[in-house]
């Protein structure tokens, strides 16, 4: 009785323990790491960031969200990094390597000259949804209902929304923050700031 009474002191804290982990992991927030140059210059390859789960979603936010079923070309279970640039409800063009939201010119200071004119294109999202064949969002001028446009920062080699279409709110697995102990504090800013001023 007294040896089981020990075990117990020892395994009951590791498995409450394990559990309060795994919630947070479910619920609040949990470390990815970025895989490939897509979000440069502000996220690396291999670097390690913050997802959390609860936090809101703002035009600019950068987020993760679970790619197969949105990219046709993720055939297992595979997370992207990219930027919100749009919202629910929202038209999304670019003309000349300026981005416009609802008409409105898009602050893009979190990526330089050479990342907003080369590879972005111009295009509106009918035009994309025309050209890549999206088949429910043909001729679409709006990011659907419960759906998110995503852009990579790093326009000439990012796999993002302008071939694949809107990523649905259900696949969005939370809001990255690059955390504390980041030394770029330049690139830190450009992930974690909530852009309230994300018009020009």
């Amino acid at each position: 009785m007294k040896a089981m009474k020990e075990v117990l002191s020892w395994i009951v804290p590791i498995v409450i323990g394990l559990l309060v982990a795994l919630l947070i992991k479910q619920f609040v927030f949990q470390l990815v790491r970025v895989d490939g140059p897509s979000m440069d210059p502000n996220l690396s390859d291999n670097e390690r960031v913050v997802v959390f789960k609860q936090s809101t979603i703002h035009r600019g936010s950068v987020v993760v969200f679970q790619a197969q079923g949105v990219d046709p070309s993720a055939t297992t279970k595979t997370d992207y990094v990219k930027r919100v640039i749009g919202l629910p409800g929202d038209t999304v063009e670019s003309k000349d390597g300026n981005l416009y939201v609802n008409n409105k010119k898009v602050k893009q200071s979190y990526i330089g000259t050479d990342e907003r004119t080369t590879g972005t294109g111009n295009w509106t999202l009918s035009s994309l949804s025309n050209i890549h064949a999206w088949s429910k969002n043909v001729n679409a001028t709006k990011v659907p209902k419960g759906e998110y446009f995503v852009l990579g920062d790093h326009r000439s080699v990012s796999n993002d929304g302008r071939y694949w279409g809107y990523v649905p709110k259900s696949k969005i697995l939370g809001v990255v923050k690059v955390p504390f102990w980041s030394s770029d504090k330049t690139a830190k800013n450009n992930i974690n700031t909530e852009w309230k001023n994300y018009f020009e």
